[in-house]
């Protein structure tokens, strides 16, 4: 009889992730089977094998995929439980498809893919030096920083030849399904059987693309959001994270993991080199890539000899000179459209929109309220008529007056996509327009509707950070952004990051061809560092200047974050709930850790239940660990390292 100690995908007993079962035949590490828990029948993963223990144990029932899991996989499961703090079962349930058990047949599930038709690639000097330096390089990660349209996705495609040449696989990881078209049909000119892993795939197709990836024979390319990392590869010689800056590569469910720092490892056990690709990589990314040591890998010029740079127009909203009849487009943006749409080529509008946060400003001089402690806006609570921080609770009445130039307009700016569509579709009833959100259904979002967007059928495709991605729109001539400093608004710590780097991306979608283009950017906050360094692409003055305010602020990169999130039914409850946790934590705690808080969570009310929040920093993160030690198991939720506080 031989013994193994199985990791089933169900929590059975909190704290306790693995239990030890016999089996009459010998089984490799990672294979998947079905063990006896109780009276229920649940799916284990055989994780190592014991010695037989001092008591009677169950039998493993079945093996339900005689091809085991790549030992690779297990080892980034086990280490992102432990890292995370996570119950194993919930990893593992992330990692493996549904429905292990239902035999499918194995068959092509995607449409028939679109391949873009493009000769051979020519390398110039900047692509050819980060390709050589890649591969003398010693396996590991490798910050990829490239302005945009400077041809990263073309390394991408040398690199997994090269991978594959080799005799390994790759997979290469978009931010989210609607960038997938892309990159496959830029992909699909140079490698067959391609597998695609994506949210939006039923069960069956998952299972079968799962199933092609574990029992495959030769090496394979797989391309997919963040989950396509767990695809059961058994050798692995390149991991691609396009966009690497987006804040979609972290799971906003349990269990909440960067895939950023999940591809690090797993190329770490694979032996691979991985590659984070990106125009505007994260502050955090880019400081943690200084301090490795490793080679920061960029390229500075247009992959097209021909580019000619779009002409940017930054319009100062707070001038009634710039207003026209509409509340939210300018003269010039209106004028510009007209002219874009008479001469039948493509305009793509911009709204950052996030939440339900309005921004409190001056409307003469573009002053912000912002938080004294945290530098990050405050939110208006208009039922109590004051501002409020969501990190550390700092509050203040609502001012009469602007601080800065005694102007006693203060205005509370907001508004969605919806409106903005239906405003251009009363002025261009003609135009085919489309709108790109998270409130888009299956069959409206940009990657179902790419086709129409890369061939110029959509006139006015209207959206949010979804159409400020990695897309190349041949016919696109205008790009228009509605309130480049709305994100500011958002009581967070990155929200000078993120809006930096959507002014910089959106710029970054046109003057990529030969023709004349156009960005029209609207701000009341024309002289914000994230407004002017965005709109110039001026990276490295603006994380020198982030830097150092988040250095002064502590937050990451020089500090580690703990959320706490507490539900409950009623508001008092969860202040009751949350005022409790947060006394037990200053008494138990390491002393270098600070609690900032309770304050309400930025979306405070949800699903019928009210949310109040803790944060905690830390220069160790064990600390924050420990802490978590002291949350309790119901009505409340964690997350290790957010990328926002939101």
């Amino acid at each position: 009889m031989h013994y193994y100690e199985v990791a089933p995908n169900q929590i059975v007993r909190p704290g306790q992730d693995v239990f030890t079962y016999s089996s009459d035949t010998i089984l490799a590490i990672g294979t998947i089977v079905l063990i006896e828990v109780g009276k229920r029948h649940i799916i284990g993963v055989v994780l190592r094998t014991t010695d037989k223990p001092s008591y009677v144990t169950k039998t493993i029932v079945s093996v339900i995929e005689s091809t085991p899991l790549p030992v690779a996989l297990i080892d980034l499961t086990v280490w992102i439980a432990a890292y995370y703090a996570t119950p194993l079962a919930l990893v593992l349930q992330t990692i493996m498809p549904r429905g292990l058990q239902t035999t499918r047949r194995l068959k092509s599930t995607d449409s028939p893919l679109t391949v873009r038709k493009r000769t051979t690639i020519v390398f110039n000097p900047d692509q050819t030096r980060v390709i050589e330096s890649v591969e003398a390089s010693a396996p590991g990660t490798f910050l990829l920083q490239g302005i945009t349209g400077s041809g990263k996705t073309e390394v991408y495609i040398e690199l997994v030849k090269r991978a594959l040449n080799r005799g390994t696989s790759a997979i290469v990881l978009v931010p989210e399904i609607a960038l997938t078209s892309q990159i496959v049909a830029d992909f699909a000119h140079h490698f067959e059987d391609i597998i695609i892993v994506h949210s939006t795939m039923s069960e069956a197709q998952r299972h079968i693309a799962w199933q092609d990836a574990l029992t495959s024979t030769k090496p394979r390319v797989v391309i997919g959001a963040r989950s396509a990392l767990f695809t059961p590869l058994a050798d692995v010689g390149v991991i691609v994270v396009d966009e690497a800056h987006e804040p979609s590569y972290k799971q906003e469910q349990a269990p909440r993991y960067s895939a950023l720092r999940a591809a690090t490892m797993l190329g770490r056990f694979h032996d691979a080199h991985v590659i984070f690709g990106s125009a505007t990589p994260n502050i955090t990314d880019r400081y943690l890539a200084e301090q490795s040591g490793r080679p920061i890998l960029t390229l500075t010029k247009s992959a097209r000899k021909n580019r000619a740079a779009p002409t940017i127009s930054l319009v100062d909203m707070t001038k009634r000179a710039h207003l026209s009849g509409q509340r939210f487009l300018s003269k010039q943006l209106l004028s510009a459209i007209d002219q874009t749409l008479a001469d039948g080529k493509q305009v793509l509008l911009f709204h950052n929109r996030r939440g339900s946060a309005s921004s409190t400003l001056c409307e003469n001089c573009g002053w912000t309220a912002e938080c004294p402690r945290c530098f990050v806006p405050l939110t208006l609570h208009s039922d109590q008529h004051i501002l409020r921080c969501h990190i550390c609770d700092h509050q203040e009445k609502v001012p009469t007056m602007c601080p800065v130039c005694s102007h006693v307009n203060i205005i509370h700016k907001g508004f969605g996509t919806k409106l903005i569509e239906s405003e251009l579709r009363k002025l261009y009833p003609k135009a085919i327009i489309a709108r790109f959100d998270a409130d888009n259904d299956n069959k409206q979002t940009v990657n179902a509707r790419y086709d129409e967007l890369y061939s110029g059928k959509i006139d006015i495709a209207i959206g949010t950070q979804v159409v400020a991605k990695g897309l190349d729109l041949p016919h696109l001539r205008l790009v228009g952004v509605i309130q480049a400093d709305s994100g500011l608004a958002l009581p967070d710590f990155s929200a000078s990051e993120r809006t930096f780097q959507l002014l910089a991306q959106v710029v970054g979608r046109v003057g990529r061809n030969e023709h004349a283009t156009t960005v029209i950017v609207q701000s009341y906050q024309p002289a914000h560092p994230s407004v002017t360094y965005g709109l110039s692409q001026d990276y490295d003055s603006f994380y020198t200047a982030t830097l150092t305010e988040r250095q002064k602020a502590l937050f990451p990169p020089f500090t580690y974050l703990l959320k706490l999130t507490c539900v409950y039914k009623t508001e008092a409850a969860s202040i009751r709930a949350a005022q409790k946790l947060a006394g037990e934590l200053k008494q138990h705690v390491h002393p270098h850790v600070s609690i900032l808080g309770p304050t309400p969570a930025f979306y405070e009310r949800r699903h019928d239940t009210y949310r109040w929040q803790l944060i905690l920093k830390s220069p160790k993160r064990e600390h924050l660990i420990q802490a978590l030690g002291f949350v309790p198991a119901t009505h409340w939720q964690s997350e290790l390292d957010p990328t926002s506080l939101l």
